[in-house]
């Protein structure tokens, strides 16, 4: 009993590897297919649904797999040469197959003829996913080059200020308060409602055979990506140049040719978003009021959209002028705001 059971153990285990690897095989899976609809159409009277499906499946099954040997293949430039080499002749193929027609059919015995049209119905998804494939290797190869060229953006880092006493960034933002998006967002999503619907009963009958999703998809890219285009590119003319520096003892805030500053004891509101398109500096005190969001701004070359975390030294600072700070769960969103026994002191 005792000898018996390892060697029962490692063919389970050899059963296991050959299943994977068959499961893993899709050039096997694609010859068992191609052969299954060539016996089925051969069996068969007319070409039915279910081999027509095993031949497309098969199709992509082989094509599958000989893109994937080419990617592996080394050097890269003989993979390439391959790829496009078995391209161009599968489609000359095809094309003189199509041309051919029937006349190349003619005379032939059944089960020739049988090959032929599984070979050439799989031909199809099989040459399309082979040209995919090549594309996939120039997108490839050209954001590979454009990465080399341009390095990707950053986000905004903090620098020491001019003054010496503290640190200060540099960022795009936009003079908006988040009431006044919030309305213009609303006002976005029902013009784009009534358009289309309004859309949607003019054209009825063409809604009725294109299906509700697809007249649904259409609706959306016809009216509201140009309204949302239209939106953002107004956000961004709005765009300022924008810097806010830390002090030790006070805020200093520049929005375009504007600069406004803010003893941290004078604070009544700070709210510090550093992602997300709702990034944004909020700043109320000293008879300031601003909301500069610089999520939606166009950000400046090789800076990203966004605010960088406030150092450790800003909340010190803060915490003794009188400030508490609510951290959101990720820490994205950082608020301050009086004490409540610190501004009952003050009235």
């Amino acid at each position: 009993m005792t000898d018996t059971a390892p060697t029962t153990t490692s063919e389970r285990r050899l059963r296991r590897e050959i299943g994977r690897r068959l499961v893993r095989a899709p050039l096997a899976w694609g010859v068992l297919l191609l052969v299954a609809a060539t016996v089925w159409t051969i069996a068969g009277d007319d070409l039915s649904f279910f081999p027509f499906l095993l031949m497309l499946l098969g199709g992509w099954s082989i094509a599958f797999s000989f893109v994937n040997a080419t990617m592996d293949m080394r050097p890269v430039r003989a993979g390439v040469a391959v790829h496009l080499g078995v391209a161009v002749v599968l489609t000359a193929v095809m094309i003189v197959v199509i041309d051919a027609g029937s006349e190349l059919l003619a005379g032939l015995p059944e089960p020739v003829r049988a090959v032929i049209v599984v070979l050439q119905i799989a031909a199809g998804p099989a040459a399309g996913w082979i040209w995919l494939g090549l594309l996939s290797r120039v997108t490839d190869r050209i954001g590979r080059r454009d990465a080399l060229r341009r390095p990707s953006p950053v986000a905004p880092e903090w620098e020491r200020d001019e003054n010496g006493d503290g640190s200060h960034v540099q960022f795009s933002a936009l003079d908006l308060r988040m009431r006044a998006l919030t309305v213009a967002i609303v006002a976005v999503v029902l013009v784009v409602g009534t358009a289309g619907t309004v859309l949607l009963i003019a054209f009825d009958d063409a809604v009725m055979h294109m299906g509700a999703r697809l007249a649904i998809i259409l609706t959306g890219a016809v009216v509201g990506l140009p309204v949302y285009l239209m939106l953002r590119a107004v956000l961004r003319r709005r765009t300022l140049s924008c810097s806010v520096a830390f002090g030790d003892d006070d805020l200093r805030i520049r929005a375009g040719n504007a600069t406004h500053r803010i003893p941290f004891r004078q604070l009544q509101h700070l709210v510090w978003r550093t992602r997300s398109d709702y990034a944004r500096i909020e700043v109320r005190g000293a008879g300031v009021d601003l909301s500069l969001i610089t999520g939606l701004a166009k950000p400046p070359s090789g800076r990203t959209a966004e605010l960088p975390a406030l150092p450790r030294r800003v909340f010190r600072r803060l915490e003794l002028a009188g400030l508490d700070v609510e951290r959101s769960r990720r820490d994205e969103v950082v608020t301050f705001s009086p004490r409540q026994s610190a501004h009952a002191s003050t009235r």
